[in-house]
């Protein structure tokens, strides 16, 4: 990588907030995802590199696979196969720890020059969003405040954090049918 290019990427690091710490994308082979997390924090404990290389993420989204058999089963997934972010401070140094780990075939962006992700794009992503505290659990009753069913008290069966919803079983014409709604939706009530 060329001096001038890795001068100007510090410069633009140590003007970020964060202390300059920034998310990066590198490209990996597909399914190596988690190897290549693996050896870059091997990497990072070996080369005393902690301040430098935050965290290493190879985000998944869990999914509910029902099989032939009408079994339902939650299965995690890569929500971004054949890649892995890393927050970190751009230098010489992480990039060639990062750019010659085993699995690793590049940094996004054009020719050799990473470019770090956007504020929009990390929001958009979800890399960092804030994670809520979500109060609702399996079996604690809820009254519906909102939605066609406003008003309605039901007791949870599910809760999806991932999608910020939940799955509630309300008595719809007397039978017990399960509505998922969105964690906006409800209120504790027990």
């Amino acid at each position: 990588m060329e001096e001038l290019e890795m001068e100007q990427l510090e410069t633009e690091a140590s003007e970020k907030k964060d202390g300059g710490h920034q998310w990066f994308v590198v490209h990996t082979y597909s399914g190596y995802e988690n190897k290549v997390k693996a050896n870059i924090e091997k990497m990072i404990e070996n080369r005393g590199l902690q301040d430098q290389i935050i965290e290493v993420a190879v985000p998944v989204q869990d999914m509910l696979e029902v099989n032939k058999d009408g079994q339902k089963k939650t299965v995690s997934r890569k929500v971004f196969p054949g890649y892995v972010l890393l927050k970190m401070l751009m230098n010489d140094e992480t990039w060639y720890v990062v750019r010659n780990t085993r699995g690793v075939t590049s940094f996004v962006g054009p020719g050799s020059k990473p470019v770090p992700l956007t504020d929009d794009e990390i929001k958009m992503m979800g890399v960092e969003s804030q994670r809520e505290i979500i109060n609702l659990d399996v079996n604690d009753t809820v009254k519906i405040i909102n939605g066609p069913f406003e008003d309605s008290i039901g007791i949870i069966k599910e809760v999806n954090g991932n999608k910020r919803a939940i799955v509630v079983t309300l008595s719809i014409f007397g039978r017990e049918t399960p509505v998922e709604l969105d964690f906006t939706q409800v209120v504790k009530i027990s």
